[in-house]
């Protein structure tokens, strides 16, 4: 569910119209629902409910200041995979004790930072950096909670591109050595293991691939245990899918009993990072409509391109695409490609998609678009990135202003010999 619909055949977003957003803030923009992301959190911990549990929300999906300001407001930690998203997470109002740092590339310099915060844990994805981790911690004076991040070897049934629990994927560690690599943290000074951590892709539509992937990560827990290993707590990594348009994934609550059964027993804190669930369909790309071309098929080209939303180019997914006029009832639709200006022919947002007579000029929606988009989005053909709005009720705010063109290009530097001006007559 989201908070986007028709009132009086124009689309809103909460109480807003999205026209009047537009007016105001130009087109392209991401427009995101405050009301959206917060049922979402609500919904996901709702299953959850008498569980002992942390929510720490990915901040890959969407690191926007005030998207983590909502959600730290609701009591949300965060799962972090850089420095930067650190120092997001930390500015928006998350407490270092509901961090995670998670991701297979950790700096000394990011651990360093991360310790010095004070955050809750590290998920530690091979043995280099569990020993790298340990120097640091010392180095510091510090002992860093630790979990490691197992490889269950189990296929998520998922895009490749975003699959992470098979041998064959960079992440984690194999989850036959976990038992050996758990003793060894508990033999060095800077270290103290206190969790594991799963995580085995993104979008997962059935339920099977995480009960595979939890029973075996249930089999470790009893395991480490018995070696005498004092765990305080599971994190369970994000990956339940939300619905673009085609799918019917899972709800919140049909997971919440698959955990419920395999670790309601186990009295170990669980913890969480849904990313895409929580902000997925609450955020939408508007754009405006260029031209309409037709060329042996009808091209509709809109000002928004794939270095706005990359999704289609990069994962071939599918977006919902909707008027800001409502239609009218049967209203004819046609075949068309829905393109953006960038010169590539990637630049496709929709091949081949039913939709209603467009125009110059008219308004449409690109829905679902609130996760990995504004956060992937480039300047490639030298375009600024465009602002996000946040809406409450009856408010918005633009939350991320547009580049301007004398920002994008002012962040390049011309060398010595280049800045001088040539001499005069000179060829």
């Amino acid at each position: 569910m989201d908070h986007f619909h028709y009132r009086q055949g124009l689309l809103h977003a909460e109480e807003v119209p999205l026209a009047a957003i537009a007016a105001a803030v130009g087109t392209p923009f991401y427009c995101y629902s405050s009301a959206t992301i917060e049922r979402h959190l609500a919904a996901f911990r709702t299953g959850l409910a008498g569980l002992d549990t942390l929510v720490c929300y990915a901040l890959k999906a969407n690191s926007n200041q005030a998207v983590i300001a909502t959600l730290a407001r609701g009591g949300a930690g965060a799962d972090v995979v850089s420095g930067g998203e650190l120092e997001r997470a930390l500015r928006a109002g998350v407490p270092a004790e509901r961090i995670v740092f998670s991701g297979v590339g950790k700096t000394a310099e990011e651990m360093a930072q991360a310790l010095a915060a004070g955050i809750l844990q590290f998920n530690v994805e091979s043995e280099p950096e569990l020993l790298a981790l340990d120097a640091v911690a010392r180095r510091l004076g510090k002992r860093a909670a630790i979990a490691l991040r197992v490889n269950p070897d189990v296929d998520a049934g998922t895009h490749d591109k975003i699959t992470t629990g098979r041998k064959e994927n960079k992440f984690g560690i194999a989850i036959e050595a976990a038992p050996r690599l758990y003793r060894q943290a508990a033999g060095l000074s800077g270290l103290r293991p206190a969790s594991i951590a799963m995580h085995i892709g993104s979008q997962l539509t059935d339920l099977r691939p995480f009960e595979a992937a939890f029973g075996r990560l249930r089999d470790l827990a009893l395991r480490l245990r018995r070696d005498g290993i004092a765990l305080e707590r599971l994190d369970l990594g994000g990956g339940l899918g939300i619905p673009y348009g085609r799918e019917t994934p899972p709800t919140p609550a049909d997971y919440a009993l698959l955990v419920r059964r395999l670790f309601g027993d186990l009295g170990l804190r669980l913890m969480f990072e849904p990313g895409r669930l929580i902000v997925g369909n609450a955020g939408i790309l508007v754009s405006r409509v260029l031209y309409v071309k037709q060329a042996g098929r009808r091209f509709v080209v809109c000002d928004a391109a794939m270095n706005d939303l990359l999704r289609p180019a990069m994962y071939d997914a599918w977006h919902a695409v909707v008027p800001l006029n409502e239609p009218a009832p049967g209203a004819p639709l046609a075949p068309a490609d829905l393109v953006g200006p960038v010169c590539e022919s990637a630049d496709v947002f929709a091949k081949e998609r039913a939709l209603p007579p467009l125009g110059a000029g008219d308004l449409i929606a690109l829905r679902t678009a609130g996760a990995y988009g504004a956060v992937m989005a480039s300047t490639y053909n030298t375009r600024p990135l465009l602002p996000e709005v946040l809406v409450r009720g009856h408010e918005f705010f633009t939350v991320r202003p547009r580049q301007t063109l004398e920002a994008l290009i002012g962040q390049d530097r011309l060398p010595p010999w280049l800045s001088q001006r040539p001499a005069k007559g000179a060829a």
